[in-house]
């Protein structure tokens, strides 16, 4: 797991920090060392302790504790990682405070520990902490088995930016079909017997008709590529110029790309406004059934808690019912039977702390992978809404770029799953 601590003051926000509802369920799991019982109270009580001593402001070192996001760590495994921190930092038997987080399907740790020894009333000095984290956090990946991040392979390995070159410069021009542009131009000129029933025609297929700069009559698609409509339609010249026959009344290739860039922008635009409600709306719904969902979570831990306490008191009193009294209690002292009942006792008392925490375990484990489904629900939805709207505002920066150039077409290419239009001269003869 990455271990990330740090120096610091300010008791009382930090207490709060950890306590603060932004999390789906906040449990204080260990107040070691401490008068006081709850978090705020043991925290103020080392900065209390830290004004006897000289210029001491960091009174307190704090450490968070992440897993990998896709596995599931016991309670053991988190305690015996604070430990083996514990030793390498040099703050054995410190008052420390334990505090797990659930969070977005993702539970976590944060350990603070005092960092003035009370007996000589000065602050434990921490040199290199981050490279013991860092040599911690390997080994624990290498023990547990997980995939370890390169960063932690070797600092400079680590990735600024999360892509390459390469995989900016991979965008590739869309490919066509010429038998399916071939098969809509001669539709339409079988369907048509004049210059506006071609013209409407082309229009309903996606195509603007035009004057051409070199040639009689051109079309352009949404891409404002231009395509010749003798070669398209599969007709002579000469039958293309006796049905189309006023070419004068119809926009050049100039004013018909700056049309096609304005429709497609303001298309494109709405279609942003779209998708940018609709993902609203669907991630508010889904926000709803977490909302719901972490509020059962946490009465199936308090159900769990209070049926813990009543078999723990069950459990208590049954071992101490194993106790004789009277002269026959004095007789298993002498005989060591009471010893022997007391080692008993404490046996079973551990082992009934251990299933207890298994159970509690178990069932945190199996809400987390139920947040972790909704989540990662919402992190696909964000992940497509950025990837749509990247290519819908790098879409529309083109076809403006169109209308404001005005002398060269547009063509698109290929990153992903999306067409991207790019600049390019001439039409298809």
């Amino acid at each position: 797991m990455i271990l990330h601590g740090n120096q610091r003051g300010g008791a009382k926000n930090l207490a709060l920090h950890l306590t603060k509802d932004e999390n789906d369920h906040v449990e204080i799991h260990e107040l070691r060392g401490f008068v006081a019982d709850d978090l705020i109270s043991a925290l103020r009580e080392v900065e209390v302790i830290s004004r006897g001593t000289k210029r001491t402001k960091q009174y307190l070192y704090s450490l968070s504790l992440n897993p990998p996001p896709d596995e599931t760590v016991p309670t053991p495994v988190f305690e015996k990682t604070i430990e083996r921190a514990e030793q390498k930092l040099g703050l054995d038997g410190q008052p420390r405070a334990v505090v797990f987080h659930t969070k977005e399907g993702r539970r976590h740790c944060h350990v603070v520990w005092s960092r003035i020894d009370a007996s000589a009333m000065k602050a434990i000095p921490l040199p290199f902490t981050k490279r013991k984290l860092t040599e911690l956090s390997r080994d624990l990946f290498l023990e547990q088995g997980w995939k370890m991040p390169r960063g932690l392979m070797s600092p400079g390995q680590r990735d600024p930016g999360n892509f390459t070159l390469a995989q900016w410069q991979q965008a590739k021009r869309t490919g066509k079909d010429p038998k399916a542009i071939k098969q809509t131009f001669r539709e339409c000129w079988a369907a048509s017997d004049s210059q506006s029933a071609f013209a409407r025609a082309l229009k309903e297929r996606g195509y603007v008709l035009a004057r051409g700069d070199r040639r009689g009559v051109v079309a352009l698609d949404h891409r404002c590529e231009v395509f010749s409509v003798s070669k398209w339609a599969g007709v002579r010249a000469k039958d293309v110029r006796g049905r189309l026959t006023d070419p004068d009344n119809l926009p050049n290739v100039t004013e018909a790309r700056s049309e096609i860039a304005r429709e497609m922008s303001a298309h494109l635009e709405n279609l942003r406004h779209h998708q940018k409600a609709a993902i609203a709306i669907r991630i508010g719904q889904i926000r709803d059934k977490q909302q719901k969902l972490a509020k059962e979570h946490r009465s199936e831990r308090d159900r769990l808690q209070r049926r813990h306490e009543v078999r723990t008191r069950a459990e208590t009193k049954a071992r101490h019912a194993r106790f004789r009294k009277g002269l026959r209690g004095l007789f298993d002292r002498f005989t060591g039977r009471h010893r022997q009942i007391a080692r008993q006792n404490e046996q079973d008392a551990h082992l009934a702390h251990v299933r207890d925490r298994q159970e509690k375990d178990d069932l945190i484990f199996r809400q987390v992978e139920r947040e972790s489904a909704i989540h990662r629900r919402i992190g696909r939805l964000r992940g497509y809404d950025e990837r749509t709207k990247h290519d819908l505002e790098r879409d529309i920066s083109r076809y403006e770029d169109v209308r404001a150039q005005n002398r060269d077409t547009v063509k698109f290419e290929r990153s992903g799953n999306s067409q991207v239009p790019s600049v390019s001269h001439g039409y298809h003869r």
